[in-house]
């Protein structure tokens, strides 16, 4: 297969996404893969794996299906080609729980303040 040029960049903010993809087996580590390199290669990402959240401060998700298990990743832009991951879940109802949608805004407020001090 040929390698798609990049038109975004995926960066992981602090070690939460790390820690989740860690836990996942090869075969959903695999597939997380694939929904990211979408996100990194595609212009128009299909909603089925990246989509804005309603109701948010500007929180994505990238979304991943495996074996009927649904993981989502919860993240934002910055300077519109950077995607910055905060956190990882395994989804086990259809609404994304509002937990995990508060502690992505903690986690974007926090990204951006942090960014600004530099």
């Amino acid at each position: 297969m040929k390698e798609q040029k990049k038109i975004r960049t995926i960066l992981f903010y602090k070690n939460y996404f790390k820690e989740f993809y860690i836990e996942q087996s090869e075969a959903v580590r695999r597939k997380i893969n694939y929904s990211m390199s979408l996100v990194e290669t595609q212009r128009i990402v299909p909603k089925k794996f990246f989509k804005l959240l309603d109701g948010t401060d500007g929180i994505y998700e990238i979304r991943t299906e495996y074996k009927k298990n649904i993981y989502r990743i919860l993240c934002c832009m910055d300077k519109g080609a950077v995607v910055v991951l905060f956190q990882g879940f395994q989804k086990k109802t259809q609404k994304t729980p509002q937990q995990e949608i508060k502690k992505a805004e903690k986690l974007k407020k926090e990204y951006f303040k942090n960014k600004e001090e530099l």
